[in-house]
Order: C-alpha cells, then structure tokens, then sequence
C-alpha cells in the first residue's frame, strides 16, 4: 500500500497519538511512502522550524529519507491545480499521481475535502488506521 504523508502527521507524529501510528506502519514496512522533492523539502523546512532537532528525532527521520527503506521518490511531479482554497497542498495530490498512491494521510481539512482524487483516497490519520485494521487478517 503507497501513501503520501503530509507534513502535519510527521510533525505531529513526535506528539505521539494516532499521526504517530501512521509513521510507524511506514517504519515498520506495513506501508511504502511516497515522497517528492517538494514534499521532502517541506518535512525538513517545517521540522526544523518547529525546533524538532536531532535529539528529538529529526536526525533519525532524515536517516530513514536517506536510506530509502519503503520509501519511493521523484523529482519531477505533473502540475495539477486541484486545492483551490490552498493550492501549497496540491504537492501532496501531485506525487500521489505520480507514483500512483493509494492514500493521501492528512490533518488538512481543506485537503480532505477534496476527498479523492483518481481514486488516490485523502483520509485523516484515523481514518486511514481503520482502512488498516479493517485489511488485517
């Protein structure tokens, strides 16, 4: 399963709770994330804005970038105008239909009401963790 995280659930994710879960299934292997340069250059932008540092965790994460475990990539997305209302959010639907995600995870609302996309679903993190459990044997 490909999914394409916004920067909200990392950033949240070093909070604990349910963003943190979603982090962990892509840790775990359970998921495989999809990634742009514009999306990696906004986690590392935002983490390091926020103050997350190396002690809580920002070192590990790039680590993880770095060594491109369950982890697909590209530097070229199409240009799709799709979020009206904030169109900084069209990145994450842009490499979702580049490298034919599955789900789109987000605390975004104005991103969620997009809702879908060419059948790339957009799901706040409890949505997508009942997905999860609803496909586990």
């Amino acid at each position: 399963m490909k999914v394409v995280i916004d920067t909200n659930i990392f950033v949240s994710s070093f909070l604990g709770g349910r963003p943190r879960q979603v982090i962990d299934l892509w840790k775990r292997g359970e998921v495989v994330l999809c990634l742009s340069k514009d999306i990696l250059d906004e986690y590392v932008d935002v983490l390091q804005r926020v103050g997350i540092g190396p002690k809580e965790g920002l070192e590990e994460l790039l680590a993880l970038f770095k060594k491109n475990i369950n982890i697909i990539f590209t530097l070229k997305t199409p240009r799709l105008p799709i979020v009206e209302d904030d169109p900084s959010d069209d990145k994450f639907i842009e490499c979702a239909v580049k490298l034919k995600a599955d789900f789109i995870i987000t605390g975004d609302k104005v991103l969620r009401r997009v809702k879908q996309y060419l059948g790339i679903r957009i799901l706040s993190p409890q949505e997508f963790l009942m997905v999860i459990d609803k496909n586990r044997p």
